[in-house]
């Protein structure tokens, strides 16, 4: 489809073109119905100058905070670090943010009643986990623990906070060393670009303080694996994904693919899965 949007399909913008959003802009490109790219912003458009000019309908480039204001959909893909400057304005007049980087959501977490207080939403994609429906599901009942053990190459977890400042060298590694054990709103704080999928996790369930979480630098592995078992009064289920790393290590290509799964639920006329 080329031209005008069409009438109510819904306008998306997107927060930085890494290895997440440009998967994204692509899928929106190419077409999901009901849906639009409208918008990105870039730290450097120059360096995106080819990629955009590329897309059959290329979208405006603005300036991060103004994304909210230009679509009803704004899709987080930027480090932690820019969150609040993304979602608030969206949330504020009342469109959808979708969160990516939703470690950095537990430190703003006011954003949460900022939107329900202007009827815009915050969506979490499932990202590189599996099962966050048998969670949310069990969650209506009662969960009595949750534990997540991820196993990680070397590359992924370089320069991750936890291990710069407890000055752990992980380089020369020959085999599998626990790096972190505690809850899922510690790990978030350790390991940013690492542990999305725990606080997805922990949200799911009972919450950033009683998830409980392991994370090993593993130079057995070639994928980012995840192992999660959950004890609940309705069920006992353990799940486990290898994910295949991004051109970004820290990243697997599921993430990107998730949060497409996602868009195309949001005008689709059948949806499968809670």
């Amino acid at each position: 489809m080329t031209g005008q949007r069409a009438a109510g399909e819904l306008k998306v913008a997107i927060a930085g073109l890494g290895s997440i959003g440009t998967k994204i802009a692509a899928a929106l490109d190419r077409g999901i119905e009901g849906l639009t790219l409208s918008a990105v912003a870039v730290r450097d458009p120059a360096k995106h100058h080819a990629f955009i000019g590329g897309l059959r309908r290329p979208p405006q480039i603005m300036p991060i905070d103004q994304l909210g204001g230009a679509a009803d959909i704004v899709i987080e893909c930027a480090p932690s670090r820019h969150l609040r400057e993304i979602v608030e304005p969206a949330v504020k007049r009342g469109k959808t943010a979708l969160v990516v980087s939703v470690g950095g959501l537990l430190d703003n977490f006011d954003m949460v009643d900022l939107a329900r207080a202007n009827g815009g939403r915050i969506l979490v994609p499932t990202g590189a986990l599996i099962g966050l429906d048998a969670v949310n599901a069990a969650a209506i009942g009662t969960i009595h623990s949750v534990k997540m053990v991820t196993r990680k190459p070397i590359d992924g977890l370089k320069g991750a906070p936890f291990i710069v400042e407890n000055n752990i060298d992980i380089d020369k590694l020959r085999e599998p060393l626990k790096l972190f054990e505690g809850t899922a709103r510690e790990a978030a704080k350790g390991f940013p670009a690492n542990l999305n999928v725990a606080v997805a996790l922990s949200l799911a369930g009972v919450g950033p303080d009683r998830t409980e979480v392991q994370i090993w630098a593993d130079p057995t592995v070639t994928r980012n694996v995840h192992r999660i078992e959950v004890e609940a009064d309705s069920a006992r289920f353990s799940m486990s994904i290898e994910n295949i790393p991004s051109e970004n290590p820290k990243t697997g290509i599921i993430t990107a693919l998730s949060v497409i799964a996602l868009l195309r639920k949001q005008r689709a006329t059948l949806c499968v899965g809670t």
